[in-house]
């Protein structure tokens, strides 16, 4: 099919994406429709002049302005190579909008170039949706109080170590933990003193482990710590120890200081154990820590 000029200027006027066309010297030559409605600019008010004479005056995420140092196109219309990056550009209104341009050299018969052509997009609606995602992410893996992992979370990254150790042979541990007496917290002091209670157990928990380990809320005052690549007497030390700085911590309230104390089960992953068998198994040995006084670790 042979299309002809006023076919080709058709197709451009009605694109998605913005797109103009520069001369040698970077002056605009052509400016669609789409580029008139995502920067407020109208075609009469570009042509002729720079993008940078207060036009789009692209800037990168750190506000570095690319007229001055790294502009796209002239670095295209300088080498001919084409390129892609994500800029925020300047819209008439005075705001920012980001957008993925990419900028390619037109060259002649001789395969001189004689200016560029720049398509632009506007992904500000993917920008919104993406931090949507990321704060519907947040909430749905971390403890709103806390903000440590929750249920869901924990439940994943369990199934997680699981097939690490399947392909890779590299244990874990469970720290299957309980705030000793909390009900006596919450009715003594009332559930706001409770609630900074559980906010600095969890504290002392993360701030307190290896950083490629993690731990969360799994409900109420019950916490569990997912320990990798671990040995038995290394899990033991790091359950005594998270016990010990609990207890050695405490809030003020009304000029009294409150400590509580941790019972704890912990296991070490078996080569027959399944999510279920192995916080089952930790939660019975939790149970046994706290039939056996409280404010210790059993390990099996």
């Amino acid at each position: 099919m042979d299309l002809n000029q006023p076919v080709f200027e058709k197709i451009m006027e009605n694109l998605y994406d913005g797109l103009y066309f520069v001369d040698r010297d970077c002056k605009i030559t052509y400016w669609n429709k789409a580029a008139e409605k995502i920067s407020g600019f109208k075609t009469m008010e570009v042509t002729g002049r720079h993008c940078s004479d207060n036009i789009l005056t692209h800037i990168d995420e750190k506000g570095n302005n690319l007229c001055i140092s790294g502009c796209p196109m002239k670095a295209t219309l300088k080498d001919g190579i084409s390129r892609e990056s994500e800029v925020y550009l300047h819209h008439k209104d005075g705001h920012r909008i980001p957008v993925v341009i990419r900028a390619t050299a037109l060259t002649d018969d001789a395969g001189e170039i004689i200016g560029g052509v720049e398509l632009f997009s506007d992904i500000s609606d993917q920008k919104a949706n993406l931090i949507r995602i990321q704060e519907l992410e947040k909430l749905a893996l971390l403890d709103n109080l806390t903000q440590l992992a929750n249920r869901n979370y924990l439940e994943r990254e369990i199934r997680l170590r699981f097939e690490e150790k399947k392909r890779f042979d590299i244990p874990f541990g469970l720290i299957f933990m309980d705030i000793d007496h909390f009900k006596n917290i919450n009715d003594t002091h009332g559930h706001d003193t409770g609630d900074k209670v559980l906010k600095f157990v969890a504290d002392t928990l993360v701030k307190s482990a290896r950083p490629f380990d993690i731990f969360g809320r799994w409900g109420g005052e019950e916490f569990i710590g997912i320990v990798r690549n671990i040995r038995e007497d290394d899990l033991k030390m790091i359950a005594d120890r998270l016990r010990a700085l609990v207890a050695g911590s405490y809030i003020e309230y009304e000029n009294k200081k409150i400590n509580v104390t941790l019972s704890a089960g912990a296991t070490i992953v078996r080569d027959d154990d399944t999510s279920l068998t192995i916080l089952k198994r930790s939660d019975d040995l939790l149970y046994q820590s706290k039939s056996a006084g409280r404010n210790c670790i059993t390990f099996a």
